[in-house]
């Protein structure tokens, strides 16, 4: 595996008669983007709105956030499994629009725990300042669904054009000679190199049973997780488009783009390729239903990373609700028993081991715990200026908030190691 990232910088889009990179700003054909999106039979039309870093905008629901990425000629394939066939990720050139994303608006409130708004893009405001995704210029899309189609068919068109756009999009680039560029040192498990240095591997929830994945969701290289026993990925593959989010993002915590950017894989790299540790891969795992597909998901996990990744360290997270705490807790305490010491981010509930936490995380040898929470804090926040949204409906709702959450803000809590916001037990 050696994966290449060129980096062309965006600083500004606009509607023209081509879609190409000028300088740093990106003209976008939109007549050209729906067409191309429009072969899709599930989609009646599809509308774009532009919003930039500043603006008085608000968004939303949110369907996903994704880096505009396209592969070079002869490298593997954009979005495989999706896009594609189910080739590895992860290889040859990557061309990204850095400083942009493709925002895909839903339908539909997503309700739940989120409330009635979902996730949203907050542009301007307090609520903004700690958002990953406030300083990114974005092509915001409303994808309209063809009259009767079902629900998990209109979410993958969804996620499909989503996709191909950001694929479209950072086509642009490569024709151009980047403004920088990254290649990723080789990752070896085995044993040759860096004898002095800790073996430290990544251990990373990817969905959660708590949901039942719909039939044609595409999750790793386009398969919805069902019956998946966890499995050894090299990073690239995660920062490559061999993963994409679930269909509810909200439940996650983690849109496309936080794959594409893992914060925790990106770190692990740099002190990779700064001589701190040995970075040895990563092990894909789901959050079980019951105590047996716990069981027996956790130890397939801490197996992967002893005996297949022969670490020395590893870094747990993970996806969704309460449940997925105890299989986290669960990995993490068969891996400390081995001898493999971890570190672990969780969220509020688990922030101490009082009442309701230690009935899902009361181990003591998992001791180093990171706290990415922050689903408590809330905002007031004026009325925006521009609401973009799919409905007049659910405009009037979002045009209408004077409190925002930091759960309904996209790009401030995360479960992969993006939260924006940091809190401390005294």
């Amino acid at each position: 595996m050696n994966l290449t990232l060129a980096y062309h910088p965006v600083r500004a889009l606009r509607s023209g008669p081509s879609t190409r990179l000028d300088g740093d700003t990106l003209d976008i054909d939109r007549d050209e983007l729906r067409g191309l999106l429009l072969e899709d039979e599930a989609l009646s039309d599809v509308a774009f709105e532009l919003a930039a870093p500043g603006d008085d905008c608000r968004a939303g629901p949110v369907f996903d956030i994704i880096e505009p990425r396209a592969k070079a000629s002869g490298s593997s394939p954009d979005f495989p499994g999706i896009l594609g066939p189910p080739l590895t990720a992860g290889m040859g050139t990557t061309h990204v629009l850095s400083g942009m994303a493709v925002t895909v608006l839903d339908e539909h409130a997503a309700g739940g725990s989120r409330g009635n708004i979902g996730r949203v893009l907050e542009m301007t405001g307090p609520a903004a300042e700690g958002s990953c995704y406030s300083r990114l210029h974005h092509l915001v899309m409303i994808p309209r669904m063809a009259p009767g189609k079902e629900a998990h068919a209109a979410q993958r068109a969804k996620r499909v054009a989503g996709l191909k756009a950001a694929v479209y999009l950072a086509r642009a680039g490569a024709s151009q000679p980047p403004g920088a560029s990254q290649t990723f040192e080789p990752v070896n498990p085995g044993p040759p190199g860096r004898p002095d240095l800790p073996r430290v591997a990544y251990v990373g929830q990817i969905f959660s049973r708590q949901r039942r994945a719909e039939l044609d969701e595409p999750v790793l290289y386009g398969h919805n997780t069902t019956g998946m026993l966890p499995v050894l990925l090299h990073p690239d593959e995660w920062l490559d488009g061999g993963l994409v989010t679930s269909y509810y993002t909200s439940m996650g915590g983690a849109e496309t783009y936080l794959y594409q950017n893992h914060p925790i894989i990106t770190e692990l790299y740099r002190r990779h390729h700064a001589r701190e540790l040995n970075f040895v891969g990563t092990v894909a795992s789901i959050a079980g239903s019951d105590n047996t597909d716990r069981d027996r998901n956790c130890r397939t996990a801490a197996a992967l990373v002893q005996w297949a990744l022969n670490a020395d360290a590893a870094v747990l997270t993970k996806y969704g609700g309460g449940v997925p705490h105890a299989d986290l807790a669960e990995t993490a305490r068969l891996l400390e028993s081995a001898g493999i010491r971890t570190s672990v981010m969780v969220s509020d509930v688990s922030r101490d081991r009082r009442v309701e936490s230690a009935l899902l995380f009361n181990f003591p040898e998992v001791n180093a715990i990171v706290y990415g929470g922050g689903n408590d804090t809330r905002w007031q926040v004026p009325a925006a200026g521009r609401v973009i949204a799919a409905t007049p409906a659910i405009g009037e709702i979002l045009a209408g908030v004077r409190e925002l959450g930091a759960s309904n803000v996209a790009g401030v809590t995360n479960q992969q190691g993006a939260s924006r916001l940091r809190a401390m037990v005294y």
